[in-house]
């Protein structure tokens, strides 16, 4: 699966930046990712984010051995999987216990909750399945305390394959990007909504981008107009940036864009500071992250834990795919895998 971040807090040394939502409902940054092009052979980011695994029909989840293995799901305890997607990951831990657990899986997409429940339907009870933010694990679990947490973190294949859902150039479709349809703002009414300088402050910050400032004077002076579609915004920033070798120069700006309307790194910041009141003695928490925003919250976050004895560490370096996984599911390249048990 699945998703503010910081590339200005890290080299002012704050690592800790991260989106924010006022008021009036506007994004703003306080704290490398995806790469994409129209052509041919990819980056390992690229691939993760425009195609989705070369867009195969069949579901890949990324590091499923190695992720549900960090977890080690015994028959009697309460696991919760909460970015369940298409639900590989839950089905893998189900199978594993022959369905004597509970599971909770969670997710914002309700198209992507439609399919795990159809997917691990043969599980019945054992399975309760929530529209939620993973970070918001207190609503789910009702005071309940679990032996296993997942996280599978960014957008998902379904998501990136399903045209109208705006995520990817390699359609032509209405800029959404909303990682739920029951939210309100739009990737568009970001560009139409936002000022230069914010515009500026989400590319630079959320996607990396060196022309931060450029492609948002270009989209200021426009007030978003005509820039309603997928389509339309990578060419309107080919034409302003020009192109040169295989990465659309869109790219890092439509990750900055579903960055700041999902609000995904303040989410995983929310988690991360307050899971393991979620987890019981010797619980544990794996999480799948695809970029190095994600990455290093996660790192830095288990690190300090377990200096505070709060944790041990179970990865003492991110665990990656082997080379028949990044073979035949390209998605997965970028994957890095982190646990830690509770102490």
């Amino acid at each position: 699966m699945r998703g503010g971040c910081c590339a200005r807090g890290e080299r002012e040394g704050n690592p800790e930046s991260s989106w924010t939502h006022d008021a009036s409902g506007r994004s703003s940054c306080r704290t490398k990712n995806s790469l994409s092009t129209f052509g041919v052979a990819l980056s390992d980011a690229a691939l993760a984010l425009e195609t989705g695994g070369l867009m195969t029909a069949e579901h890949r989840p990324v590091l499923l051995e190695e992720a549900v293995g960090f977890l080690a799901p015994r028959p009697g305890g309460t696991y919760v999987d909460g970015t369940i997607g298409l639900g590989g990951h839950a089905e893998r831990i189900l199978e594993l216990t022959e369905g004597r657990v509970r599971l909770f899986g969670i997710d914002r997409d309700e198209a992507a909750l439609e399919r795990a429940r159809e997917r691990l339907s043969r599980f019945g009870d054992a399975v309760t399945l929530a529209r939620a933010d993973f970070a918001d694990l207190d609503r789910v679990l009702e005071g309940r305390v679990v032996d296993g947490i997942l996280l599978d973190l960014g957008v998902s294949s379904l998501q990136l394959d399903d045209p109208s859902r705006g995520f990817s150039f390699r359609f032509d479709a209405p800029l959404d990007m909303r990682m739920s349809r029951t939210q309100s703002r739009t990737a568009a009414d970001v560009l139409r909504e936002s000022t230069e300088e914010q515009l500026e402050e989400i590319f630079r910050t959320c996607g990396e981008e060196p022309r931060a400032r450029r492609i948002a004077r270009g989209i200021g002076r426009t007030r978003g107009k005509g820039l309603e579609t997928t389509r339309a915004l990578a060419e309107f920033v080919e034409r302003l940036v020009g192109r040169s070798g295989r990465i659309h120069p869109a790219t890092r700006v439509f990750q900055a864009l579903r960055i700041a309307v999902n609000g995904e790194l303040e989410s995983l910041k929310r988690f991360l500071g307050r899971f393991d009141k979620y987890l019981g003695s010797g619980g544990r928490a794996a999480i799948v992250s695809f970029h190095s925003l994600e990455d290093r919250l996660v790192k830095r976050a288990f690190q300090a834990g377990a200096r505070e004895g709060r944790f041990r560490a179970l990865t003492r370096k991110p665990v990656r795919p082997s080379r028949e996984e990044a073979t035949g599911n390209p998605r997965s390249r970028s994957a890095k895998l982190r646990a830690v048990e509770k102490a």
